[in-house]
């Protein structure tokens, strides 16, 4: 049961995402954490025996802790019992007060310690086991005589011993577990120590991290031994890396599975697998629904979205890649774009097994390019291209002599040109004329296409 009370709706919204099972407890008026017991305790007229109460704002306990708390408490036929914790600097919490004999004899508050009871450093982690009828009955007891007008929970306490009933404390090992959260300061202070008991985990577990301040893994991560993280890395939600994988420096991955020998290097991926031995970045994006087959690659600049890369497949760099299936052991050429939205509906591009495509190529899908098929640099293809052959769709090139000396007289670059001009051997002048024929005939044949249809 979780009681709401200060932007309740927002908290009941993430209950329903992280905790459906959990019941919201409406507290209208914030007159302290007495009277939110007793609240939910009215809206549970069944809950019997043990009742553990918690704040909200302790990320950082463990249930081992909450179940070594309920056994003290049960094995000691305790009415109450609360988890104490020795701590370094108790400015702002409540002190635990014991008397002669080292029992509890009630939890001070902060705001109405003494001067003797300020210098305490054993302090309530606001976490306690209470028997389900004696609370009941010394809740209404509680009063509000206090410095905020509260009804306090923790005078449970001194009433239970009042009534000559047992209470007990019980001693958190590790006293990080029961910081609590006030402010935006101690928040980041919690998850760098949440980062560092996460990190320490892995480490002994066989994982490798290069540098652990700078590298933060959520807890429903999961790393296999041999794993290698280096710095600046971030793995969140569901992510998965395999044994021998190399992820970062500077990487961030969002629900996605890297294999088995596999290596990301700063790039960016969100609900993507990368396969075995398969090679990301840098500064790559895989997008949702983004799968690489075993020893693939994608490289520098390159965005992959709803997409198949076949095992040995490699789109190297500056290429987007959307909603298309790769063949095997395929190379797609810079500078390449997968035009899969008609500004309506989306298409599908595939590339066919054993294939070269171009540098600069446009695929205006829906288009398929048959196995050991080729497309020329430069081109937009519209047209599937069938297995075997070249596709050239582009406009041939034209020369104009002179044009620069005539229409940039002045310029740089027409002193550049007419010092070349002048500088041109028999021989050298005889190249151009060549190369300018050519620059206006027929298109290159195929064999010569196949030359520059692609960078690796």
């Amino acid at each position: 049961m979780v009681v709401v009370g200060h932007g309740a709706d927002q908290v009941r919204a993430h209950l329903a995402e992280v905790a459906p099972e959990a019941t919201a407890v409406f507290q209208a008026e914030q007159l302290g954490t007495g009277h939110a017991v007793r609240i939910a305790l009215e809206a549970a007229p069944e809950a019997t025996g043990t009742v553990v109460v918690l704040n909200g704002d302790v990320p950082l306990l463990r249930p081992e802790t909450v179940s070594a708390l309920v056994a003290a408490h049960e094995g000691e036929g305790a009415a109450a019992t609360v988890l104490a914790a020795q701590v370094p600097d108790p400015a702002g919490l409540g002190r635990i007060v014991r008397d002669d004999a080292g029992r509890l004899r009630q939890i001070v508050e902060q705001r109405d310690a003494s001067p003797e009871q300020l210098a305490i450093r054993e302090i309530n982690a606001g976490i306690y086991a209470f028997d389900a009828v004696r609370l009941r009955e010394v809740l209404g007891k509680l009063s509000t005589d206090n410095d905020q007008g509260e009804e306090y929970l923790t005078d449970v306490f001194g009433l239970l011993v009042s009534a000559g009933e047992p209470v007990a404390v019980h001693l958190a090992a590790d006293h990080t577990e029961t910081l609590g959260c006030n402010d935006r300061v101690e928040l980041a202070t919690l998850r760098r120590l949440l980062r560092d008991r996460v990190n320490e985990r892995w480490m002994r577990a066989g994982v490798s991290l290069l540098d652990p301040a700078t590298t933060w893994i959520d807890v429903t991560v999961a790393l296999d031994r041999d794993a290698v993280v280096d710095q600046n890395t971030q793995l969140r939600g569901g992510s998965v890396v395999g044994s021998g994988a190399v992820v970062g420096p500077d990487v961030t991955l969002i629900d996605t599975v890297v294999h088995a020998g596999a290596t990301v290097l700063r790039s960016h991926a969100v609900g993507a697998e990368i396969g075995p031995g398969a090679s990301v970045g840098p500064y790559a994006y895989l997008r949702p629904d983004a799968r690489l087959a075993e020893k693939s690659k994608v490289g520098t600049f390159v965005e992959v979205k709803n997409s198949e890369i076949g095992a040995g497949s490699k789109v190297p760099h500056l290429t987007y890649v959307g909603d298309a299936t790769i063949g095997e052991q395929s190379n797609i050429g810079a500078a390449s774009v997968f035009v899969n939205y008609d500004g309506v509906k989306k298409h599908r591009t595939v590339i066919g097994s054993h294939a070269r495509t171009g540098a600069d190529n446009m695929f205006v899908a829906p288009v398929e390019v048959g196995d050991g098929a080729y497309t020329a640099a430069g081109s937009v293809i519209i047209e599937n291209v069938p297995a075997g052959a070249m596709g050239v769709a582009r406009a041939r090139q034209r020369n104009i002599e002179g044009w620069v000396l005539k229409r940039r007289a002045g310029t740089a670059s027409a002193e550049a040109a007419e010092r070349a001009s002048q500088s041109a051997s028999p021989k050298g002048s005889a190249a151009s004329e060549g190369e300018a024929i050519h620059g206006v005939g027929e298109p290159m044949g195929p064999a010569a296409e196949a030359g520059d249809t692609a960078t690796e």
